[in-house]
């Protein structure tokens, strides 16, 4: 009786890229979440559908970048010859992206097959897998944009976080970086893919859809956007960002910077607005006392930890044109509350013998004393250079027990502003005493426009945000968890 011949075994589908992800995660002892298993679903149907100029947009912390690296283990594992260049902001950070994907391919079982037998063609910034073909570039490249890429061929580019804080905050790095990106077409071979990869940080962003305005870079891209949140307000990824970690974060940020790195809108500076209504008023004074041997200095019951002024100097007369000098003094409490508690426009009376600076300095060291400042920071940039010397000697005079410290800033204006004043603002954490309302500071606020600098008077929001950004973050104290009786009595 003849035998019965099996069938051949037949030959093993490749995994999918969720399948691939699952196998990896596990490997890791993590889960999959519902908003990975999305990018995942989506990487794959582009592929497929024969799509190549992808853009996926998410939010900051959504681990798009480690997906991103998974896709690239997994191309490689399906198709060993492709020659992956990964852009980033900077070599860094393009390097992070090509070091992960080979410690994937080191340890992923499904990239046996690829592993090379000697570490030779292994490095840094770039590595080869095992591959049938006899290529000049390598599977695996990582590249600053700045960098030369000139000769370099690529079947799939990533442009991981390309844009960045630092090379889009004015028109002409904007242009700078698009051209940078634009020689990234001669380095492609026909038929490749480029996938962007990023997070808006500006108005005029790389990732903006076309408006009014004009035609978008990516046009014809794409698109995958993944927000925070959804539009009922629901979380992407509410194991990781439950509603109160997500308002927590809107406090922290301000809601600029929220609304552009998890929101992904491309919200134009013009858009920030400081509302004075958002300033906590107080009419309380300091109290100083002594509790045993130590100095204490409490406002409504709390005490402060940290305190200090910020001198913004100019020469100009009161009601007269240019800048105004302004001395801005703050408290601040282990809480992370700041207390905005003077605000002193300094003039100068040209009748008075006594020069302009010396006035001046003398009205600081005032001010100074009568509010126990530990130390009080002078902007040094311009006219104020040789002023520090002058103060110390009339503190000294004064008996203020105040340091002075020289202090020359770096960022634009309006930038300092932002980031002091718009987190403090929509945490409701920074109070103002009664007496800054009498000063021009609210009009100040509610006339500032960062993207039309020189247009409103901003002295007094410079000297605030110098003393805000002079204090160190402080989160509030959270009581211990209860514990239970101690294994050791007593």
């Amino acid at each position: 009786m003849a035998k019965t011949r099996r069938p051949e075994p037949a030959a093993a589908r490749p995994a999918d890229l969720l399948e691939f992800v699952w196998i990896w995660n596990r490997r890791q002892r993590l889960d999959t979440p519902a908003l990975h298993r999305r990018i995942a679903r989506w990487l794959q149907a582009r592929r497929n559908a024969g799509d190549r100029r992808l853009l996926l947009t998410a939010f900051r912390g959504s681990g798009k970048s480690t997906l991103v690296g998974l896709y690239c283990a997994w191309t490689l594992m399906r198709e060993p010859d492709t020659r992956i260049l990964v852009l980033a902001a900077d070599h860094a950070l393009a390097t992070k992206m090509v070091a992960m994907v080979r410690r994937i391919v080191e340890r992923h079982a499904l990239c046996a097959p690829i592993r090379p037998d000697g570490p030779e063609a292994w490095a840094a910034d770039r590595f080869t897998v095992a591959r049938p073909a006899v290529l000049r570039d390598p599977s695996m490249l990582a590249q600053g944009v700045g960098g030369n890429i000139t000769g370099c061929h690529a079947d799939l580019i990533v442009c991981d976080d390309v844009e960045v804080a630092g090379n889009s905050d004015t028109p002409a790095k904007r242009a700078e970086l698009r051209e940078r990106l634009a020689e990234t077409e001669f380095v492609l071979t026909p038929g490749g893919t480029i996938l962007y990869v990023g997070t808006p940080h500006c108005a005029d962003s790389l990732y903006r859809e076309a408006g009014e305005d004009g035609e978008a870079f990516l046009a014809g891209y794409r698109r995958l956007a993944l927000p925070l949140l959804d539009a009922r307000g629901r979380s992407a990824w509410p194991e990781r960002f439950p509603p109160e970690a997500i308002e927590a974060l809107r406090r922290r940020v301000g809601p600029l910077q929220f609304a552009r790195h998890m929101l992904l809108q491309a919200v134009p500076d013009g858009a920030a607005r400081l509302d004075p209504a958002a300033l906590v008023r107080y009419a309380e004074e300091p109290e100083y006392r002594e509790a045993g041997g130590r100095a204490v200095l409490t406002l409504m019951g709390r005490r402060l930890v940290s305190g200090g002024g910020f001198w913004d100097p100019a020469y100009g007369r009161a009601g007269g044109a240019g800048d105004a000098s302004v001395l801005a003094a703050v408290y601040a409490d282990a809480e992370g509350n700041h207390y905005l508690h003077r605000l002193a426009y300094l003039t100068h009376d040209p009748d008075r013998p006594e020069d302009p600076a010396t006035q001046q300095c003398r009205a600081v060291a005032a001010v100074a004393r009568a509010l126990l400042l530990p130390a009080v920071r002078v902007e040094t940039n311009g006219l104020g250079r040789f002023l520090p010397a002058l103060l110390r000697r009339e503190m000294a005079r004064a008996g203020a027990a105040c340091a002075v410290i020289e202090h020359a800033s770096a960022r634009a204006k309006a930038e300092r502003i932002l980031a002091a004043l718009e987190p403090a603002l929509a945490a409701r954490r920074l109070h103002a005493h009664e007496s800054v309302w009498r000063t021009p500071f609210p009009a100040e606020m509610a006339a500032w426009r960062p993207d039309a600098p020189g247009a409103a008077r901003d002295d007094a929001l410079d000297a605030v945000a110098g003393c805000l950004l002079a204090e160190p973050v402080r989160l509030p104290s959270v009581a211990p968890p209860p514990r239970g009786p101690a294994w050791r009595g007593g």
